[in-house]
């Protein structure tokens, strides 16, 4: 199917509208050297989107393509592109770094140096560390067209893409473009180890996620904090947490 979409061009793609979002048909991009073309076959809508949609997030302006957790098939590459080939099945991370400046070769990936060519580069001359580019999220992270579109382009498409083996379903490799490595960072830099007793804060998409991570790295128990049953109550049941509702009158370690 995506052989044929592929020869259209113009795409529908969810775009900032007079502060507001809409579905448009647009242009369709091509793939200019170092990047690929991706026809794009399962895309989120991840809370991050939410700061973009209630106006938190500056610089974002009319036109622009929304959208950071995307995954498909690369339908073109551009020259200077060795890493993947078209036919094949990718997911996409949310940020998106050069590879070979001072901080990607620290693998600080999200700290890359020169992808970012927006206003948040500013920040470098503060003696901050910059942000590096983010897919479809404003101007200030570099204005780079996001998946939530038949159809993306992506920069550095040799350091970014991961190639999906055969045998796993798209559903399960879609969170690891920004939810799953979000949670698991979480579970890296609390420490977690067998045997660790966790707090998370939060029982949402990316709680559950450190959740899952935390007992993946060992922890024998995990309290989960939140005030919505429905939530707590998933968590319970998923990934066996201690659920603390911080909103109830009856004693925490009662529910």
């Amino acid at each position: 199917a995506h052989d044929a979409r592929a020869r259209v061009r113009t795409m529908k793609a969810v775009i900032c509208n007079e502060s507001r979002l809409r579905v448009a048909d647009i242009p369709a991009p091509k793939p200019g050297k170092g990047q690929l073309l991706l026809d794009v076959l399962r895309c989120g809508i991840c809370g991050s989107d939410l700061h973009l949609y209630r106006g938190k997030i500056p610089d974002l302006h009319d036109g622009d393509v929304l959208g950071h957790e995307f995954m498909g098939v690369v339908e073109e590459v551009g020259s200077g592109v060795t890493q993947v080939n078209p036919g094949d099945r990718v997911v996409i991370p949310f940020v998106i770094a050069c590879g070979e400046c001072f901080h990607c070769r620290l693998a600080e990936y999200a700290a890359c140096e020169t992808t970012n060519t927006g206003k948040g580069a500013a920040l470098n001359q503060k003696g901050l560390l910059p942000p590096a580019a983010l897919f479809g999220y404003s101007h200030l992270y570099g204005g780079v067209a996001g998946g939530q579109a038949e159809f993306v382009r992506v920069p550095k498409a040799n350091v970014g893409p991961l190639r999906i083996p055969e045998g796993v379903a798209d559903e399960q490799v879609l969170f690891l473009s920004d939810i799953l490595p979000t949670g698991y960072q979480a579970a890296l830099n609390a420490g977690v180890k067998p045997g660790s007793t966790v707090a998370i804060f939060g029982a949402g998409p990316v709680g559950l996620m450190s959740a899952a991570c935390c007992r993946m790295l060992g922890a024998e128990t995990i309290f989960m904090v939140d005030h919505l049953r429905y939530r707590l109550d998933y968590a319970r049941r998923a990934y066996g947490v201690t659920p603390i509702d911080f909103k109830a009158t009856e004693d925490p370690a009662d529910y």
